[in-house]
């Protein structure tokens, strides 16, 4: 990223001797018989001249003084200015060596001093003279020590032993190498004729980043983006090496970065550093191609996470939340439908500090006085809507309690600390979440709403969002929403099979991802002023264990949540760890499930006629548990009948671990988009609607919404016809015809 970089200029040729000569001869000066060496008045003091002059005119000026009845401490004042602005301001200015300093200052103080003196007691006399001859040659002792002092230090600030003038000039011929290399490059495969006029080796040694001055007029610098891939090939780069292309800090310039080592396959490990951090300084997500930190801000922000299972999704939230443990100002709730699953790890070690779970065999049990490793979690619908009413609550308490806090710091954001920590809500598949069907049970429907409404009102009072989801689909989204208050994106890319979530995430962004397909690679990207251009990066990898030593080391540094908040949230909160509500943590594997209970099963199956067709399921169970299991079973169904439900089959327990375990196929295998579209174009007897219409009608950009049924329709190998134009009023307009649709549905469901 552009503010990360440290560019080095390319050094400059030498301008040949050639450059300096005239052809007018130079007339040359008449010499002055008998004169003697000419004196350089302008040439600057040396350490005996210097003293020569400080004592010659210190003595002038005590002759005048007592001549002339001057005030006696006049010159020592003089003195002491000298000191302080020659002596050590210029020479600070000029970043002189702390030697020079020390011997100018005093050498103005001593001339000070001695004229004071001398006025006092007379000028004329054996010690005024004497004294004054000692102060000369104590000067020019001081003032050739500094010299010599000065010189050296010169010399090792200029680096001027062979072999590092050798190095040096093996490093710049280096750089003028791949400078040339590369605006041939440039020239060559993207058309434009840019100058390179810097060049930095990553410390790594596994690539370098070039700064490129664009010729101007029609130039820009996503010209250059837009050929990175070709740059790549060009250059023959190593596979998984992906050029990133950045504006430079000023209009008319690009950054490349160019990485020559795949970093993106190499394992890395979340590293053993758990010092305390803050949100409001940032916090590393994982690692750039040149092996920097790539630090995300989310004060104000919230982000969604995309990528399919078996990305490196569930090792990348561990390293989320391992960033919140460490802020001295955070508090992390989390929320997983999956039974827990991403939090599970985080309460091991409190677990078996009071006695709840024993440790691993080979492991002590955590100290007395763990806590937590996050300060709530939830694993049910009805359990997440405590925790997401908390947050309204929260909020609404904030803003009225802090007002004066808001008012003595002069802002309209709360003020976060370690006394007044900002809430980070981690919800596991919360995208998804926010697109429950409307015929979903009304605990998750409940909890949908209560999700956005936090996400649209709380971000002033310090409350915000990390969301997961498997796919970038409106389909699966819901809507925008989730994505307008999202600035902070991420897209894995290892294990797409279908679809593509950097366009979904990053529409506009140019970036290979088919070369970012090792586990836990991406690309990252945050909008706003703290925010950086979608560039490829990846994750560190985490364990149980890593968990372990994160809630360990951060126990004594993680918050609590203020008195104002915690009052706020009431009971909910403050009985969040009772066994009734708690208690899966630390039950037995077979009591901890949250599935139907066996006293709910027969009352659902009495409701299905044998052999028939059961409607009754449309209007949602009504006990949480079977609403945990609609939400984990059919968010991803369409709003048709759902024909497996006449023959249900017991199906085996899952892993809670397996990210994979939910996401079972839909029964009609047409994805949800193109059923919801075809259904909305002929509720009315339609048979044509523009996509501005059709979008307005689900909800939906009208942008992504074209884009994705586009590629839908491609995928199957139906064309639109018109070029995608449809004719509305006599008007052409881009839009889909039922009958386009329609093909499509036939095609997906053959």
């Amino acid at each position: 990223m552009v503010e990360n970089l440290n560019l080095t200029n390319l050094p400059t040729d030498p301008t040949p001797p050639s450059a300096a000569r005239t052809d007018k001869p130079k007339t040359p000066k008449p010499s002055r018989a008998g004169q003697g060496v000419p004196l350089d008045w302008a040439a600057p003091h040396g350490p005996i001249t210097g003293a020569v002059s400080a004592a010659t005119g210190a003595g002038a000026i005590a002759l005048l003084g007592a001549a002339t009845g001057m005030p006696e401490a006049l010159p020592l004042a003089v003195g002491a200015a000298g000191a302080i602005g020659h002596g050590v301001g210029w020479s600070v200015h000029r970043r002189l060596t702390a030697m020079t300093v020390v011997t100018r200052a005093a050498s103005w103080l001593l001339a000070g001093g001695w004229t004071t003196w001398a006025i006092h007691t007379g000028p004329l006399s054996w010690a005024a003279a004497g004294t004054l001859a000692g102060l000369g040659v104590g000067i020019g002792a001081m003032a050739s020590t500094a010299a010599v002092h000065e010189e050296a230090a010169e010399e090792e600030r200029l680096a001027l032993t062979p072999q590092a003038s050798r190095a040096a000039d093996a490093l710049d011929q280096r750089r003028r190498t791949i400078a040339r290399e590369w605006e041939d490059r440039i020239q060559r495969v993207a058309g434009v004729q840019g100058r390179v006029f810097a060049v930095e080796f990553w410390t790594t040694g596994g690539g370098f980043s070039l700064a490129v001055e664009l010729p101007g007029g029609t130039a820009t610098w996503d010209q250059i983006a837009a050929k990175a891939r070709a740059l790549a090939g060009d250059a023959k780069l190593p596979l998984g090496c992906v050029i990133a292309v950045e504006e430079g800090d000023i209009q008319g310039r690009v950054v490349l970065d160019v990485p020559t080592v795949n970093g993106m396959a190499t394992i890395h490990d979340y590293p053993a550093d758990y010092s305390p951090l803050s949100i409001l300084t940032g916090i590393p997500w994982g690692l750039l191609p040149n092996q920097d930190p790539v630090t995300v801000y989310l004060r104000e922000a919230c982000a969604l996470l995309l990528g399919p299972p078996g990305s490196g999704k569930s090792t990348l939230v561990d390293g989320v939340i391992t960033g919140f443990a460490r802020c001295t100002d955070v508090v992390t709730w989390v929320i997983d439908l999956k039974a827990g699953a991403v939090g599970i790890p985080w309460m091991r070690p409190w677990l078996e500090a009071t006695g709840r779970k024993a440790p691993k065999a080979g492991t002590e049990a955590a100290p007395a006085g763990t806590r937590p490793g996050v300060d709530w979690i939830a694993s049910t619908p009805d359990e997440a809507l405590r925790m997401m009413t908390a947050v309204l609550r929260i909020n609404a308490a904030r803003q009225q309690h802090y007002q004066d806090l808001l008012d003595r710091e002069d802002t309209t954001l709360l003020p976060v600390s370690a006394a007044l920590p900002q809430i980070m809500v981690v919800i596991d598949e919360g995208a998804e979440l926010l697109s429950v069907h409307p015929t979903a049970p009304k605990v998750l429907k409940d909890l949908r709403e209560a999700v956005r409404k936090a996400m649209r009102t709380t971000r002033a009072m310090g409350e915000r969002f990390v969301l997961t989801a498997v796919d970038g689909n409106v389909s699966a989204l819901g809507d925008t929403e989730v994505r307008k208050f999202s600035p902070v994106g991420v897209a894995l890319t290892s294990g797409e099979s279908a679809g593509n979530n950097l366009a979904k995430m990053f529409p506009r962004a140019r970036v290979d991802t088919r070369q970012l397909n090792a586990k836990g690679a991406g690309v990252i990207g945050a909008a706003g002023a703290d925010g950086f251009a979608p560039t490829p990066f990846k994750t560190w990898r985490t364990s149980p264990s890593q968990v372990r030593a994160a809630v360990l080391a951060t126990n004594d540094t993680r918050p609590a949540l203020d008195a104002v908040s915690a009052q706020a949230a009431g009971e909910d909160y403050a009985h969040r760890w009772d066994t009734d509500r708690a208690g899966w943590l630390w039950a037995n594997p077979d009591s901890a499930s949250t599935g139907p209970t066996p006293a709910a099963e027969p009352a659902a199956a009495a409701e299905r006629p044998a052999g028939g067709l059961s409607l009754s399921f449309s209007k949602g169970p009504a006990d949480l548990a079977a609403a945990r299991e609609w939400f984990l079973k059919d968010r991803q169904h369409g709003g048709g009948l759902n024909l497996s439900r006449t023959t249900p089959a017991p199906a085996p327990a899952a892993d809670p671990f397996d990210d994979s375990s939910v996401y079972e196929p839909a029964v009609d295998p047409a994805p949800e988009l193109l059923v919801r579209a075809h259904g909305a174009i002929t509720a009315d007897g339609g048979d044509r609607m523009s996509t501005a219409d059709l979008a307005a009608a689900l909800g939906a950009d009208a942008h992504t919404l074209g884009s994705e049924l586009g590629a839908l329709l491609r995928a199957v190998g139906v064309e639109r016809p018109g070029a995608g134009t449809v004719r509305i009023d006599g008007a052409s307009k881009s839009g889909f015809y039922a009958a386009t649709l329609a093909d499509a549905l036939t095609r997906y469901r053959q």
